[in-house]
């Protein structure tokens, strides 16, 4: 080997980069372990809220210590932003896709248009958006352009509005307002980009990651360590909408008035027997058949007074229960109720205010408005905002304007203090206070305060998002993962374990079957496993559970190169070579095999970097790194050592030991003539998968059906099928079933799956801890039960929505990764053997591979102990194993193409003589990758279970098929052109 001591020098300057990046992950576990330590000495386990007393002073020594030298390079506020990332399944925490509301931008393009056109384009738009890939802004150009007859997007009415003057004007085509138009929706996607990043640099976790998802108007933030879940989703989905409205003034005649005509019209509504149901079609959807029949039963006393005070605090009009707030807002919205306001006051806006922690009442207040429903004052005038402490030492939030601001705020306050009336300060369509005025002539320099019952967090929060500005649209929701601290910590013991386990198992496979020459592969591993982690660090990658398991298989599959290269020197050295020779030789043919293994392998890996979501991308980015890491070690470590060790003069090397001498040794097993058998078995197996696929179907997750799916841990074991009934009951649509311990189910559950924000998931969680209370000990409380609550064993640990959108998305994402993968690989295969019948044989067995795993996916989902739906993790799995397939009839093939070249084609013999001398190495490989995936399996813990499951028999199925399924397609498609002389 040429260029020793060039690749001794790469070798160690690699080596110790990789020491180095993790040296800042020893750093910071080191002092972190003794922030614990000082915690739990700090804090007894008797006092109450020990464990959040704990985080609190465990925080406060990191901070003490955060920028105090460390070994004199470093410090732990550095090495924190330079450790390894750990993902949300280890450490805990929440992952969230925004979708940016492109309809909402182009509403506020076109200046809330009435126009029918633009309006029935919008509506195309959004039904179309359900089943297309297309992006709402060009389904948005397509419906506009089907409909507008001699509408212009340059009308008046639309584009060419006062908002957008400087660059939309009369004489623009459409297809130079469109140009505009999406230059200005990426405008907003960016901006909501710039608004979220700068929130969450005020929440105060530690190495968040934020980014745009191509051109879809999606946004990915995720929230490693965030605990307080609620405040977290908060912060994501509201809008910042601060605005500033005039109230009433107390006892205002016109509205007792209209309330008192409100509640008539209610009785007589029930006496017609006519519901408010009937008569408005877009009542809120929380007007429940409850309140409806709570309705008739008070029609003949005062249905809106049973349930609304008219005695509201300073400015408020009436106080009612939280619970009733959404009844009587959809009444106070029906058109008939609408109709009874006096004209002075008819287009008055009613709005809740926000409720303290801890009340059961809420208020309501009357807010001045026009016929357009526009605000006093918005806050775009808000220069400033900042968390501080009223006159009273309360919490609250002080505010500065700009110099418009300062001028319209003076002038809305003394308008107030000589009418009045008070100032309702509104973020997010919740009144937070209402003060009033008692300065003359107004405030004057522009400067407020929200007060209100606030915490010092919330407070923060609220300045935080003030300061960041408004989202330029609604950010909805459409996928969120949560998971729970104490599962995260599982989640790395039960992959370390894996880990552990498997490596153990291939270091000493290796020395037992090859000797001392197993002793040098062992050593290159673990520098590969160095190196691994080493680059992860550096690229500042994050490890996930799933991204262990491709570590974990990369060390499986890694040993391959070294049994390739390893079996191949010992057919040199039965050849007599000496043993320099037979080195030289033995590495160098089996360089083609493991390049083609591995490029098959890498591109499979790729198909699901580019494919693949969160997770999914963690494996293969983790296994494209092992790839090329093992190719380094396997090719120039492990034959820097052996050369090394035979520079001595009279060392000999073996490559196996005694009892494995003789192993595998001149075989002539006719492989080729078992061919119609195994076609038989094969098309037996693949037919009933397929029978099974169309009558009992797969088990889909909500990845591709949407959905919400909960981990819940409880103290006992619970059955799931009495669990299924009652939350069936509860939710209209779940299901319940036992997830690793006889203790732990995953609901799923598809209430509500159309409907959006924070509450709807608060209401999930509520309606599950109503139902489920029972199962618990007593005493469990609502904040034990919630991820990332007060009691960490028992509860939701962790818990997944995915809106419909989204999963079709994912679908179809997973249709494109296998199909893609098929077609790269079949085109390299092509490229490589230049026969077409190489590929065909190689497709087929894939193929093959992949409908049986799928098979016994259907066949046996009901029957397994684990979870078997198909999700994008099982996505991953059949990728892998295309490529794991790949790689054994790539090898395969390889030897058949040298062996041809040597000898000529000779029929079936040469192709049975290459499938002997591979024989070794395919089942060497596959039992190390067998032993590696039930490590996991076993010890990986319950969310990779079905994951490796799907892996273990796609390497079963797939040793199997480059034997007897790819190599007899090759040869019975290439043997009739030999024959034929059309060579």
């Amino acid at each position: 080997m040429q260029n020793k001591g060039l690749i001794r020098l790469f070798a160690l300057l690699f080596g110790l980069v990789s020491i180095y990046q993790l040296s800042y992950t020893f750093i910071t576990s080191k002092i972190e372990s003794d922030a614990k330590a000082f915690a739990e000495a700090a804090v007894p386990a008797t006092e109450e809220d020990y464990v959040a007393r704990r985080e609190q002073v465990g925080a406060q020594y990191l901070d003490s210590i955060g920028k105090n030298p460390i070994l004199g390079f470093t410090s732990y506020e550095d090495a924190k932003k330079k450790e390894l990332n750990k993902g949300l399944d280890l450490k805990g925490g929440i992952n969230v896709t925004l979708q940016i509301s492109v309809k909402d931008i182009l509403k506020g393009l076109a200046n809330n248009s009435k126009n029918p056109v633009f309006n029935k384009a919008l509506a195309e738009a959004d039904e179309a958006s359900k089943n297309s890939d297309e992006t709402y802004l060009e389904l948005f150009f397509d419906a506009f352009d089907r409909l507008k007859g001699d509408t212009r997007l340059a009308s008046p009415e639309i584009f060419a509005n006062k908002g957008l003057s400087n660059e939309v004007n009369f004489e623009m085509s459409d297809e130079q307002v469109k140009s505009v138009i999406r230059r200005k929706v990426d405008e907003s996607v960016i901006s909501a980009f710039e608004v979220l990043r700068e929130r969450i640099d005020g929440f105060g976790v530690t190495q968040p990651n934020i980014q745009r998802e191509g051109n879809s108007g999606r946004i990915l933030v995720e929230l490693p360590g965030a605990r307080d879940i609620a405040r977290a989703q908060d912060l994501l989905s509201s809008t910042a909408q601060l605005e500033f409205w005039e109230t009433y003034e107390p006892g205002n005649q016109s509205l007792l008035t209209f309330f008192i005509q409100a509640n008539e019209e209610l009785k007589s509504l029930v006496e017609r027997e006519d519901t408010p149901a009937k008569e408005e079609t877009e009542i809120d959807s929380l007007l429940s058949d409850v309140a409806q029949d709570s309705l008739d039963l008070a029609a003949q006393s005062n249905p809106l007074f049973e349930k609304l005070s008219l005695n509201g605090p300073g400015f408020a009009v009436g106080l009612a229960a939280i619970k009733d707030t959404a009844e009587i807002g959809s009444w106070l919205r029906m058109p008939s109720i609408r109709r009874l306001l006096p004209s002075e006051v008819q287009f008055t806006k009613f709005m809740w205010e926000r409720p303290s922690q801890g009340t059961e009442v809420a208020a309501l207040y009357a807010l001045k408005s026009n016929r357009d429903g526009v605000p006093r004052m918005s806050g775009d005038v808000v220069s400033d905002a900042r968390d501080q402490f009223d006159q009273f030492n309360r919490p609250a939030v002080g505010m500065d304007m700009n110099v418009r601001g300062a001028r319209e705020w003076q002038q809305l306050t003394n308008e107030a203090n000589l009418n009045n009336t008070g100032i309702a300060i509104v973020l997010d369509n919740r009144v937070y206070t209402a003060p009033g005025v008692s300065t003359p002539g107004g405030i004057a320099g522009g400067s407020s305060e929200i007060t209100g019952t606030f915490t010092v967090t919330e407070t923060k929060d609220i300045a935080n998002v003030l300061r960041a500005g408004k989202l330029p649209a609604s950010a909805e929701i459409i996928d969120s993962f949560v998971v729970g601290p104490s599962l995260g910590q599982e989640a790395i013991d039960s992959g370390f374990m894996s880990f552990l386990i498997a490596m153990v198992f291939v270091l000493l496979w290796m020395i037992f079957y090859y000797g001392r020459a197993g002793w040098f592969s062992d050593i290159a591993l673990v520098f590969n496993i160095l190196l691994i982690f080493g680059v992860l660090a550096s690229l500042g990658a994050v490890l996930t559970l799933p991204g262990i398991a491709g570590i974990v298989l990369t060390i499986g599959m890694s040993v391959d190169a070294n049994v390739l290269i390893f079996e191949r020197v010992k057919e040199e050295l039965q050849k007599g070579k000496g043993m320099a020779q037979a080195v030289s030789d033995g590495f160098g043919h089996a360089l083609s095999s493991i390049l083609d293994a591995n490029i098959t392998t890498g591109l499979t890996a790729l198909i699901l970097l580019v494919f693949g979501t969160g997770p999914i991308k963690g494996f293969a980015t983790t296994l494209i790194i092992g790839i090329l890491t093992s190719l380094f070690t396997a090719i120039f470590v492990t034959r820097l050592l052996i050369e090394a060790y035979l520079a001595k003069k009279g060392r000999k090397l073996d490559f196996s030991t005694a009892i494995t001498k003789n192993l595998f040794q001149n075989l002539n097993i006719d492989f080729l003539g078992k061919r119609k058998m195994a076609f038989l078995i094969s098309g037996i197996l693949v037919v009933l998968g397929v029978v099974s696929l169309f009558t009992k179907g797969l088990d889909q997750g909500v990845d591709f059906v949407g959905g919400r799916n909960y981990q819940i841990r409880f103290v006992d074991p619970v059955s799931p099928t009495e669990i299924t009934g009652e939350l069936t009951q509860a939710l209209g649509s779940a299901s319940a079933k036992t997830y690793g311990d006889a203790n732990q189910i995953m609901v799923t559950t598809k209430y509500k799956v159309d409907e959006q924000g924070a509450e709807i998931d608060e209401e999930i969680l509520g309606i599950l801890f109503q139902s489920l209370q029972k199962y618990f000990p007593d005493g469990t409380s609502y904040e034990d039960f919630v991820p990332g609550g007060t009691n960490e064993d028992v509860g939701v640990m962790k818990y997944r929505k995915v809106g419909p959108t989204i999963a079709d998305d994912i679908k179809k994402n997973a249709v494109w990764a296998v199909f893609g993968s098929l077609a790269v690989v079949f085109l390299y295969i092509l490229l490589r053997f230049r026969r077409w019948q190489f590929s065909l044989g190689a497709v087929v067995a894939v193929f093959h591979d992949v409908l049986i795993v799928l098979g016994i996916f259907s066949a046996t989902s009901a029957l397994m102990p684990f979870s078997m739906e198909i999700d994008q993790a099982f996505i991953a799995a059949i990728l892998t194993v295309i490529g794991y397939s790949l790689n054994d009839t790539v090898v395969v093939f390889d030897r058949i193409r040298e062996i041809i070249g040597e000898k000529g084609w000779r029929g079936g013999e040469n192709v049975n003589q290459a499938l002997n001398s591979t024989l070794s190495r395919t089942l060497n490989t596959s039992l190390t990758t067998l032993v590696v995936l039930l490590s996991i399996f076993i010890f990986g813990g319950e969310t990779l279970r079905g994951f490796m499951f799907a892996m273990i028999v796609g390497v079963v199925v797939g040793t199997y098929s480059s034997v007897f399924i790819a190599t007899p397609v090759m040869f019975d498609t290439l043997n009739k052109k030999m024959t034929d002389g059309k060579k």
